[in-house]
């Protein structure tokens, strides 16, 4: 058989597999569900195969790129889960101090394709922290399967105190000048979206698909907003038309891009729902707006 292609799947297994991603569907019924349209040749093996993420081929920047000093390090997180594990990356012989990014992963702990984020935010000039939720559980266990488990243990009020915590750390850091910004995916979305809420120093946060604050919430923020939706993710576009009111309301600086055609998830390089035009020009809006912020 042929390898599949994106253009052979239907939109529907792609919604199917956002139910999954997001805990609205079991394993089971989620391979229930995806054999409705192994027709024509194609299989559910393949199907899921074709959709699960690739994180070997895939990655853009690997983890001893000579260009980038990148290591492990610890953080202390009190109002949260304790000791917080976290991928620190800058550029390799880093001389002067440099603007800060904390990058928050999806709703599955720090997998290979967000530490590859990080390292691609240092690559442009930052220091980054790409902290992992899961610490408290003993971090990313190696799947996405396991790791959307671990993280459903985890209440999602504390683990944005891990996230403020990171802040908190970077902003002391000996290479960072104290201007941070913060990119999140998903649930990274949200967390950017709450840390813009939750602190007042913050320079600039960039939500991927990310679920919005209360309109009492949003009225807190101070930083200016670069958000990133996705045309077909009509589950967390439903939430944008009362928080942009929200935002014009309090003369909060924001943009929003809506990318058309492409799925939730679609800067994640590692599934097919990834669209690499939209991706690059994400990323490119991205680094020129922290660029600007963080100066």
């Amino acid at each position: 058989m042929k390898p599949l292609k994106k253009e052979d799947i239907s939109q529907e297994v792609f919604d199917l597999y956002d139910y999954y991603a997001h805990n609205k569907i079991d394993r089971r019924q989620f391979v229930e569900k995806l054999s409705i349209y192994a027709v024509g040749g194609i299989t559910v093996s393949s199907l899921l195969s074709f959709i699960s993420p690739d994180y070997i081929k895939t990655l853009m920047v690997k983890p001893d790129d000579e260009r980038l000093k990148s290591e492990y390090i610890n953080y202390e997180s009190p109002k949260g889960g304790g000791t917080i594990k976290g991928l620190l990356s800058m550029p390799d012989k880093t001389t002067t101090k440099l603007p800060g990014i904390i990058v928050v992963h999806e709703n599955r702990g720090l997998n290979p394709y967000i530490e590859d984020v990080g390292r691609r935010a240092a690559l442009e000039g930052f220091i980054s922290l790409a902290p992992d939720a899961l610490s408290p559980l003993g971090g990313y266990p190696g799947n996405d399967d396991d790791g959307r488990a671990l993280q459903r243990q985890r209440d999602r009020n504390e683990m944005l105190e891990d996230f403020i915590a990171a802040f908190e750390y970077l902003s002391t850091h000996e290479n960072c000048n104290g201007n941070i910004g913060v990119v999140g995916f998903c649930f990274g979305g949200w967390i950017s979206n709450m840390m813009a809420v939750r602190v007042p120093y913050l320079k600039a946060a960039v939500p991927f698909y990310g679920g919005q604050p209360s309109a009492e919430d949003a009225a807190k923020i101070k930083a200016p907003l670069l958000l990133q939706f996705a045309e077909l993710d009509t589950r967390v576009n439903a939430g944008w038309p009362d928080y942009e009111k929200a935002l014009k309301a309090n003369n909060v600086e924001y943009t929003a891009h809506f990318y058309e055609g492409v799925n939730h998830g679609f800067h994640n390089n590692t599934t097919p729902r990834y669209d690499e035009k939209a991706a690059t020009l994400a990323w490119e809006r991205t680094i020129a707006f922290f660029k600007e912020k963080l100066k």
